[in-house]
């Protein structure tokens, strides 16, 4: 990292296993957090399109034909640049991936979690884009996965589980967050 250049902490993991709260832990160490889903559900709203599971797949899908694989990222990163240091939630491509490493230094997190686990945090979370049933859970983890998340996280610089108490995994991520701050930091 060269002086003046935002390290950007990226996240990837499925629907469910805890990157939001990697994401809260990031913003209490000061980084700014841009969600990428909040950018496809702004785009839902902007269009007057209906926040559900079927419509903001649709939607993320059309986004990615009409602007490109990497429309998300690229208004991601045009946030980040504005921000400072920032974490981007919620990266679900190759194609999103590289094209915030061709523009800045990234470090990639990946969150793990099993599809039950997952699939019980989503029931008690209850986004308006949350599955309602295990069916519409299967059909969004396996649109995920042909978008290419699965690739995304086995590329990660570093996973962190969240199969134990929500404290643990709040932990895991405020020790490696604190890391990496101080490393920008140094950086500059």
């Amino acid at each position: 990292m060269g002086r003046g250049i935002i390290l950007i902490i990226c996240i990837a993991g499925m629907p469910g296993s805890g990157k939001s709260i990697v994401a809260e832990q990031a913003a209490k160490t000061g980084y700014r957090v841009i969600a990428m889903g909040e950018v496809v559900r702004e785009a839902a709203r902007s269009r007057g399109i209906e926040e559900s599971p079927k419509s903001l797949g649709a939607l993320m899908l059309c986004l990615r034909r009409e602007e490109g694989k990497d429309v998300v990222a690229k208004r991601c990163l045009s946030r980040a640049q504005k921000a400072g240091p920032s974490l981007i939630d919620g990266v679900r491509s190759l194609d999103e991936l590289h094209f915030f490493q061709k523009n800045a230094p990234v470090f990639l997190i990946a969150v793990h979690a099993s599809p039950a686990s997952r699939y019980q945090r989503l029931l008690r979370r209850r986004r308006p884009d949350d599955p309602k049933d295990y069916e519409t859970f299967r059909k969004r983890d396996s649109r995920e996965l042909r978008v290419g998340i699965g690739s995304v996280i086995a590329l990660a610089d570093t996973m962190l589980v969240n199969e134990g108490p929500v404290g643990n995994l709040r932990r895991s991520a405020m020790k490696l967050l604190r890391v990496m701050k101080n490393a920008d930091d140094s950086a500059r």
